[in-house]
């Protein structure tokens, strides 16, 4: 019976791998937006993304979105880390799931509606410790 803990990667165990998809790729190709420059003022000391499902839900507003609420994207995109970085600091571990609050973006709705998102603490493409802000089940 094999045991993983013999082999000294998953490639001598598998094989090479087929294909691989990179953060950077991600990024580049917009399945992941990259929100560090803003997540660094709200105290984050690595880079932070969120996936396009959870910026599109959570931060994306637009000045025909102010039609009944007025916001923007960048206090909406605050919202999100600051309260990230407040639930990373009351957690340890890989994955923490935290709660926020954001007008649903139906140019409709008025009051703020509850949103559980997940942020992942993972290895990033050369296994640096990145971040990534998902909506809840999204993974």
């Amino acid at each position: 019976m094999n045991d993983m803990n013999n082999h000294d990667s998953y490639s001598d165990l598998f094989g090479a791998p087929i294909y691989t998809y990179t953060r950077a790729q991600a990024l580049e190709d917009g399945v992941l937006v990259d929100v560090s420059e803003l997540a660094r003022e709200a105290g984050f000391r690595y880079p932070v993304a969120m996936t396009r499902a959870a910026w599109v839900d959570c931060v994306d507003w637009s000045d025909q979105d102010n039609e009944k609420v007025c916001q923007d994207a960048v206090a909406r995109q605050w919202n999100v880390l600051f309260l990230a970085a407040h639930a990373a600091r009351r957690s340890s571990g890989d994955r923490l799931t935290f709660l926020i609050h954001r007008i649903p973006k139906d140019r409709c709705s008025t009051h703020p509606e509850q949103v559980s998102l997940q942020m992942l603490i993972g290895p990033g493409d050369r296994g640096e410790p990145v971040m990534t802000i998902m909506l809840h089940g999204e993974d």
